[in-house]
């Protein structure tokens, strides 16, 4: 299960995200999701929990818990189904309409 917190403060580290939620269940990988041009988190990671019932609960528990002096928004993330390249659909505009 991936499940998304939002609103993490920029000293949140990725051992105390494993920790708060490993309390929880058992935790596969954290990801941080970064600004590309300065390296500081955005904010936002996912951490993925192979069981669950484990991952509801981590949802339920840790939703609005204080951590470095932010409340935490933590949902479910739906599982998204894989696409390949080519199912990637376009709005016509002036620089990709055929003639």
């Amino acid at each position: 299960m991936r499940v998304h917190i939002g609103n993490l403060s920029a000293l949140t580290t990725e051992e105390a995200l494993r920790l708060l939620f490993s309390a929880e269940g058992e935790v596969t990988t954290v990801r941080f999701v970064t600004d590309s041009y300065v390296g500081r988190s955005r904010g936002f990671a996912y951490v993925e929990m192979p069981n669950i019932p484990e991952g509801v609960r981590a949802v339920k528990a840790l939703n609005g818990r204080e951590v470095d002096g932010r409340a935490l928004v933590v949902t479910d993330e739906p599982e998204r189904p894989l696409r390949s390249r080519n199912d990637r659909t376009r709005p016509a505009s002036r620089h990709n309409r055929r003639p």
